[in-house]
């Protein structure tokens, strides 16, 4: 498949990028200064804009599905996040790519209550604007008749675990999960290859 990864500096996203390589898909990795990231090897890089509908277009033309892992802590997240939606649905529809695979944030997702995790009582909500912001995003993906999957670690990232190679999708969030980049990037191309899911979101956890 050719896989159009957005989003392609941070570590999810050079984690999905190394996963859909390692596997034999041909890759654009899309970042805003490609001379920053001239270790991405063996796949193709490419300037984008996540929030700019012409970019997204460009970048994504001939693909076969797009992710995107993208985030801008410089600009306010319900801004980011909306945007980067809007231009996605609209620019990958003009590009003619119907599959999108969203990396997401777990506070936003629904806890073991119900009640999304981030005003489950005793959350931290010291980032909730953050949250906020993704949830922003994720409401304009359920307006729009893409086929997109928002795929979120149960919990959060285990920045210094070993990747285990497996995963499971949690029947809710859980705070205490962890997941590592490498064992989400695993979730994330198997996705990309047989989509379970229209229009979804999910939470990843180790298996």
């Amino acid at each position: 498949m050719n896989i159009v990864v957005f989003g392609a500096g941070g570590r999810a996203g050079r984690q999905a990028v190394a996963e859909a390589h390692r596997r034999g898909h041909q890759v654009t990795a899309v970042v805003r200064n490609p001379a920053s990231y001239r270790n991405l090897s063996d796949v193709r890089v490419a300037m984008g804009d996540v929030t700019d509908t012409a970019s997204i277009a460009q970048a994504a033309v001939t693909h076969d599905a797009a992710i995107s892992a993208a985030a801008d802590l410089s600009v306010p997240p319900d801004e980011f996040f909306t945007a980067s939606s809007r231009a996605l649905i609209t620019g990958l529809s003009d590009a003619g790519v119907r599959h999108l695979v969203v990396v997401g944030l777990a506070s936003i997702m629904p806890g073991a209550s119900g009640a999304l995790l981030m005003d489950e009582p005793g959350y931290p909500s010291e980032y909730r604007s953050f949250s906020l912001g993704h949830a922003a995003g994720l409401a304009e993906l359920r307006k729009c008749d893409l086929n997109w999957t928002y795929m979120a670690p149960a919990g959060d990232f285990d920045h210094e675990g070993t990747p285990t190679g497996r995963y499971r999708i949690a029947e809710h969030g859980d705070p205490t999960s962890r997941i590592t980049y490498s064992d989400l990037a695993i979730a994330l191309i198997d996705e990309i290859e047989t989509p379970r899911h229209h229009q979804a979101a999910v939470s990843v956890r180790e298996a």
